[in-house]
């Protein structure tokens, strides 16, 4: 495996956190959900600060995040989903590259996201894959994906994995992103009550061992 330094790059990267889903399964807003006294989104966008100089948060009703240190970016594509939402994106993003996250991953290692940019030089999406299933709201996406992306969401096709085969795509397996996130902690991803309450073990555990 080639080695790379996470810190190539880094400066001229934008993120961008996704706040449009609509919680069905916790069945209350994520984005303004409440972990010792943060957000999620808050936690997100607080991570991301420590690698871009560029934060959006991409989405609705954009006033419940008007305390944010980021740029409220109003949703391109109405009920274009995720894709949409990278589609916006990466429109509005002042850089080249985009990282794009969802605001229910509270945990992202910012070593990641700098490893993934690292990684993007000479093509248009850096895409890890888990479990050999692909993880497009934890990627980066360049504007040269702007075209492809755009193609389909001219033709309603909200899927995001279904415009890679037109853009060059760097995969990057598990063992790849061990090693910048042993634990891979930055996937953990909130949808229900019993992820809230693995969240909380996994915070209580990150507490015990930094004290």
């Amino acid at each position: 495996m080639r080695k790379v330094s996470i810190m190539a790059g880094a400066a001229d990267l934008s993120c961008a956190v996704q706040v449009g889903g609509e919680s069905r399964r916790l069945g209350r807003d994520k984005a303004m959900l409440m972990v010792r006294g943060q957000t999620l989104t808050e936690r997100v966008v607080t991570a991301l600060r420590g690698v871009s100089d560029d934060v959006m948060v991409v989405g609705n009703r954009l006033d419940r995040f008007a305390r944010l240190p980021c740029r409220p970016i109003e949703d391109e594509v109405a009920h274009g989903g995720a894709l949409g939402g990278i589609y916006t994106s990466l429109l509005h993003a002042r850089h080249h590259y985009v990282f794009v996250a969802g605001c229910d991953m509270p945990l992202l290692n910012p070593r990641l996201v700098l490893l993934l940019r690292s990684l993007a030089p000479g093509y248009d999406v850096v895409m890890p894959y888990l479990r050999q299933m692909p993880e497009p709201l934890h990627a980066v996406y360049g504007k040269a994906a702007l075209t492809a992306i755009r193609r389909l969401v001219d033709k309603g096709n909200a899927r995001i994995i279904d415009f890679l085969a037109e853009v060059r795509v760097r995969t990057v397996a598990e063992d790849e992103l061990r090693t910048a996130d042993p634990e891979l902690q930055s996937f953990f991803n909130l949808n229900d009550e019993r992820d809230l309450a693995d969240l909380e073990q996994l915070l209580e555990r990150r507490s015990d061992t930094s004290a």
